[in-house]
């Protein structure tokens, strides 16, 4: 199995329809141990419910906005686990006026918010867990971003600009991490009904589209991209760093 002995932090789960979920799913078929993280109380109840499907994982609270918060949880992980080999950043939100409003009229609060939890997390989460030997070596950070960070995307807005940071973060870290042997990527998903996606205007239409105009004629799954991410995650990847991979059966590369 890919995963073999591997142990997997999974970052921003929040119920069976995430991608996080999909995610680790898959790793955890390949072996892997897998490691939670909700981002509040109110959370817990259902990241519990889940855990019951992945036999010895385990979970604890992280507010990704909060650089103490990171800290005190990755310290938890450590003590209680040891190094780990992966990590999942599923982490992204932005106010749902500043998606359903026109770009233009995007509030400068708003702005901030969505970059800090959908693209600075990482930043933090990559510099936390080396400052903390949190990572093995040959380990793989992976986050999750959409088509909407390349082109403009109807009721996208302001999260496509967080996600083009967030992809722009990823190339940067990239030399940052590789000296300690960690690679980092990003896997551009196609339009998945996650409890994300209601807060897009029209996304209904968006899976329409994709469907029709994607060379593989249909939408890919959570569990397709979560496949992708534990290849990410294990010795198979070892020499890629820095890139942005799209899950979308191909919509990204059609035309008209």
């Amino acid at each position: 199995m890919l995963l073999q002995g591997k142990k997997i932090l999974i970052m921003g789960i929040r119920n069976k329809w995430s991608i996080a979920w999909g995610a680790a799913v898959s790793a955890y078929e390949q072996g892997a141990q897998i490691i939670f993280t909700y981002n509040s109380e109110a959370n817990k109840p259902k990241v519990e419910k889940l855990m019951e499907e992945i036999p010895g994982s385990k979970a604890y609270t992280c507010d990704a906005s909060s650089d103490e918060s990171i800290k005190t949880c990755f310290e938890t992980i450590l003590k209680e686990n040891g190094k780990i080999d992966g990590i999942l950043h599923a982490i992204a939100h932005a106010n749902t006026d500043d998606l359903r409003n026109d770009f233009i009229n995007t509030s400068r609060d708003g702005f901030a918010h969505a970059c800090d939890v959908s693209s600075y997390s990482l930043i933090a989460v990559s510099k936390i867990a080396t400052e903390l030997e949190l990572l093995n070596d040959n380990s793989s950070i992976v986050t999750l971003t959409y088509y909407g960070a390349e082109k403009a995307i109807d009721g996208y807005n302001v999260m496509g600009v967080a996600k083009a940071a967030l992809e722009s973060s990823v190339r940067y870290l990239t030399k940052d991490l590789g000296r300690s042997g960690t690679r980092i990527n990003a896997i551009s998903a196609g339009p998945i009904k996650t409890l994300s996606a209601k807060g897009i205007k029209d996304f209904g239409t968006i899976l329409d589209v994709v469907e029709e105009k994607s060379p593989l004629h249909r939408n890919v799954t959570a569990k397709e991209v979560g496949d992708c991410c534990t290849f990410l995650f294990s010795d198979m990847s070892k020499a890629i760093t820095g890139e942005v991979i799209h899950v979308d059966n191909g919509f990204s590369v059609v035309g008209v």
